[in-house]
This record gives structure tokens, C-alpha cells and sequence, in this order.
């Protein structure tokens, strides 16, 4: 089994969606094994997606992420990354397929209610940053 980091970002929690995005995961076999709901500080949310840092829509990326609750949530299931990479879909909602999470719910490519780490190597690295040893099940 692999764990994997998804984001509820704070747009899908400000449009009351997180059930609706929790129930796909369920649905589609992922098993929750850690959640929380979270405020980013603008300072978090640069150290979080530092790697973009030198991208043009960085700065835009960290005001959203700091701009209402998250909820970070660890799930998993065989092949979690690719499978969640999947449900989720495209960055561009426009470009994914039906039936995904973006697809359905996302306003904008920014505002496309998920993140998902794109890797093992940093879906562990992510979901030390959210969550300590004790909370993890």
C-alpha cells in the first residue's frame, strides 16, 4: 500500500465541498488515514510550494493557499499517487476528463479545488510538512 498528500484547497472549503471530495476518495477506494482542517500563513504556503518560486504564478498561488482553511488529508491505496493523479485530473480543469474531481468542481486553474503530490518521493516529503509522527494512523 501507498500514502499519498491531497489538499482540499481553501476555494472547495469555502464553496462547502469537502464531503463531496471526501466521499470520492471513499468511493473510489482510498482509505483516510489522517485529516485535518488548516489555516496556511502566507510564510507556510511559500515554504510549501517553494518549488515554484521562480514561476510566474507563485506569488498568486501562495496568496490562495493563505487566503481561507485547507484541509490536508493523507490517503491510501495501491499505486495511491497515480490513482489519486487520476481522480483528481488535470490541472487545467478544462483539459480533464469527465468524472474527475477538477472537472467537476473546479472554477479556474488555480482555483481547481485539490492538490496532489505528483511523486512517492514528494508525497512523503508533503506529508511530513502537514503532519507530525503522532497524528499519522
Amino acid at each position: 500500500m501507498e500514502q499519498t498528500l491531497v489538499i482540499i484547497k481553501p476555494d472547495a472549503v469555502k464553496r462547502k465541498l469537502i464531503g463531496k471530495i471526501l466521499q470520492r476518495y471513499e468511493r473510489a477506494e482510498f482509505t483516510i488515514r489522517a485529516i485535518k482542517i488548516i489555516q496556511l500563513s502566507e510564510n507556510r504556503a511559500k515554504e510549501f510550494y517553494s518549488v515554484h518560486q521562480e514561476k510566474p504564478f507563485y506569488n498568486d498561488l501562495v496568496a490562495f493557499m493563505a487566503s481561507g482553511p485547507c484541509v490536508p488529508l493523507i490517503i491510501e491505496a495501491e499505486d495511491a499517487v497515480m490513482r489519486n493523479r487520476e481522480l483528481m485530473g488535470a490541472t487545467n480543469y478544462k483539459e480533464a476528463k469527465e468524472g474527475t474531481i477538477r472537472r467537476e468542481f473546479a472554477t479556474s486553474i488555480q482555483e481547481n479545488c485539490v492538490h496532489g503530490s505528483d511523486s512517492a518521493e514528494n508525497s512523503h516529503k508533503e506529508i511530513r510538512f502537514f503532519f507530525t509522527e503522532s497524528e499519522l494512523v
